[in-house]
Parts: C-alpha cells; sequence; structure tokens
C-alpha cells in the first residue's frame, strides 16, 4: 500500500511520533522492555526491528497480523518489515479502517549509529505522512558510565544529544565510587551545556516514565493548548548561554561545535520577509541548522501565530494557532546549529527585519552574496 493508492480523508487527530534514539550500547531496548509494560503506552504502536530484541514472549495477549502484536499492556508492537515509509504508512491506514487498537501515538527506535535528521525528514514532508502524523518529539538515551568517552569520540552521539527534547541517562546506578560519581555529575553538566532545552531523565530513578517522555511537543496534554514556554525553552537557553559565555571553551571537543540560542523580534514580521529569511537561512547553512523551531506574528494577521519547525533544510508545513496562547506575542526562534555561530543566524535575521548593524552588508548585498555571513566575514 502506497500513499497514493488511498484517497480516504486523515483522521482528525493526527498521530504523535516520539523518535528514540540514542548510541550503540546506551540501553534503548532496555528502557522500551520497560516502556511496553507501562499502562501510560496504552495507546502507543511502537516500532522496532525486531521484535525477539525486546523479549515479548510473555507480554503479548494477540497476534494481529505477521508483524503486529498487541501487549497486555494495551501496547501495539510493529516489526518493521523493510522500509520503514511503508509500515507507518500501513499502520495509519489500518487505524483508519478500524483494523487496530486506536492508538494515538507511535514510538520509532532508531539503530544506535542513526542520524535522527533523515527519518525527521521522512516525517516532515512525506504527504501521506504529514497528514496523518506530528512530530511529538526526539528521546536520546546516553549510558551514564560510557556516555562521556562516546560524546569524546562520536560527532553523531553529540548530534543525537542536541537535537533531542527529552534525555535519558541510562545506567547510573552502576555509577558507584567518587570517580564515578564525579564523572556522573560531569556528564550531567556537559548535557545541560549542550542542549539546555532537553530535561536530563535518570531511568535508573524511575524518571524515565511515559508521561516524563512523550508529549513533547507544542501541546499541554493536560490543557489542550499550546504551551509556547515549555516548548521552546527560551530561559534554560539563556542562562545556559550566560555560562558558556563565562566559562572556557574546548575547541577540540565535538560538543563545543553545537550551539543553541534564540532570535526574536517585538515587531510583527511580513509573510515575504519571515520566507525570505528562511529560505536563505536553510538554502546557505542548511547542513549546519540542526533544529529550528518557533513561534512568529505576521504582519498580516498578527493575532493568529504561526508555529515553524525545521530540521536542518526541511521545514515542516507551518502550524497555524487560531489565538495567541499567552501575553507574549513576540516573534521567538530557537535555533541549534553545529559549526555556524549565533552572530551570523542573528545577522541574517536584522538584515531581513531592516535591522542596520555596523559591520553588517546591507540588505540587497546580503541576496546577492548570503556568504558575506559566514563566520569572520
Amino acid at each position: 500500500m502506497t500513499a497514493d493508492e488511498n484517497t480516504e480523508r486523515p483522521p482528525v487527530e493526527p498521530i504523535a511520533l516520539t523518535v528514540l534514539t540514542g548510541f550503540l550500547g546506551a540501553g534503548k531496548t532496555t528502557l522500551l522492555q520497560k516502556l511496553v509494560r507501562e499502562p501510560g503506552l496504552e495507546d502507543t504502536v511502537v516500532l522496532i526491528n525486531e521484535v525477539g530484541e525486546i523479549g515479548l514472549d510473555h507480554l503479548f495477549v494477540e497476534v494481529l497480523d505477521e508483524s503486529l502484536l498487541l501487549l497486555s499492556s494495551g501496547c501495539l508492537c510493529c516489526a518493521v518489515r523493510g522500509d520503514l515509509l511503508d509500515s507507518l504508512e500501513r499502520l495509519a491506514y489500518l487505524r483508519e479502517r478500524g483494523g487496530t487498537p486506536q492508538f494515538r501515538r507511535a514510538v520509532i527506535e532508531t539503530t544506535g549509529l542513526a542520524d535522527p535528521a533523515p527519518l525527521l525528514h521522512l516525517a516532515m514532508t512525506n504527504p501521506y505522512l504529514v497528514q496523518r502524523y506530528r512530530l511529538d518529539g526526539i528521546v536520546t538515551v546516553v549510558d551514564a558510565i560510557n556516555g562521556g568517552a562516546t560524546l569524546d569520540t562520536h560527532e553523531e552521539a553529540v548530534k543525537q544529544a542536541a537535537m533531542a527534547d527529552r534525555i535519558v541517562l541510562t545506567k547510573s546506578d552502576l555509577a558507584v565510587g567518587a570517580a564515578a560519581a564525579e564523572r556522573l555529575a560531569a556528564l550531567r553538566a556537559r548535557l545541560k551545556r549542550l542542549n539546555p532545552a532537553a530535561p536530563v531523565l535518570d531511568a535508573a530513578k524511575g524518571e524515565a516514565t511515559p508521561a516524563a517522555l512523550l508529549n513533547a511537543g507544542l501541546y499541554d496534554p493536560a490543557k489542550k493548548t499550546p504551551d509556547v514556554a515549555r516548548w521552546l525553552a527560551e530561559e534554560a537557553i539563556a542562562a545556559a548561554d550566560e555560562e558558556r559565555q563565562a566559562g572556557s571553551l574546548d575547541p577540540k571537543r565535538h560538543d563545543e561545535r553545537i550551539r543553541v540560542f534564540s532570535l526574536a523580534s517585538e515587531a510583527a514580521i511580513p509573510l515575504a520577509v519571515l520566507d525570505g529569511f528562511l529560505e536563505l537561512l536553510r538554502a546557505t547553512h542548511g547542513e549546519k541548522l540542526l533544529r529550528l523551531k518557533g513561534i512568529v506574528r505576521l504582519a498580516e494577521e498578527p493575532d493568529q501565530p504561526v508555529v515553524l519547525h525545521a530540521v536542518q533544510h526541511v521545514l515542516h508545513p507551518p502550524v497555524r494557532l487560531p489565538a495567541w496562547p499567552d501575553e507574549d506575542r513576540r516573534s521567538r526562534l530557537v535555533c541549534v546549529t553545529r559549526d555556524l555561530e549565533p552572530s551570523v543566524v542573528q545577522r541574517l535575521f536584522d538584515a531581513f527585519l531592516g535591522i542596520p548593524a555596523p559591520d553588517a552588508p546591507d540588505r540587497a548585498a546580503l541576496v546577492d552574496n548570503p556568504l558575506a555571513l559566514r563566520p569572520g566575514a
């Protein structure tokens, strides 16, 4: 079954999609073994490569078909047979026709070496999936014992942590002794600097519950309304930036290549200006823009803000809210970049808004030569 073969209307409520990632040996499978037993996942389908890997022999109560199991907790478990796109399309197809229990969310476990970006691109650009799924969040698992060394050695592990909405520490109960405790504290501090917007949850202390891991998106699940302050976490980002500027940086560390920062505008932004800024930013620095999310007050319709979410050069179709969720009506963007200084993006943003900078080219020159805003220009 492909998207073209199905023209049925999508369900009213999109399926919340959570991506579970982490480096090899971090403990994703162990975390899943625990989560699928939790009643908090009764309305969830978990997509994994091999069902046998997470030991479900005594958990399933019904085999729905060759790759779909119904677990005793009410959670569904789907073994990905071949292409992930086919599995996601098939699940949505079955859900719309009542072929499965009416799950409201999906959790995808990636492989340990996986860059989460291609999977997010798939969910954000495929016409069939865009109508039926919404990205709720990225959960990254980090090994408390070997996590520091993994971050030192593997850039992909740093990227996984930097892109996360939630970070789960595993194996912290094995950090016994003063030296191990000191390394664990250093790892926690490092993760907070690397990604100040993501809560760090300790699995050994029971903090990695469905309630804590899921519902990481824009909407507050309890109130069913947008919670922009929680989603953008601007205060945490600003505090981490101050700490970073006050401390010494080690340019040899992979995580020193990651920057998390905010842009804001009190004035409403014309749609053409916003489109121009986003297009030039993605075209010029797309691969370095790990994530961008924000809320924008458009000059054309200032009472109905637009919510943006991009992963590298891919922009999710913007969502328009019926009204502002709180009294803060500023346009705010949060960026996570790699090898891209905040000043470069800020100057580009200011140029499109018409805010002069002493050392910046004018807007016409910028459009002709966007590389004029590269670091050191």
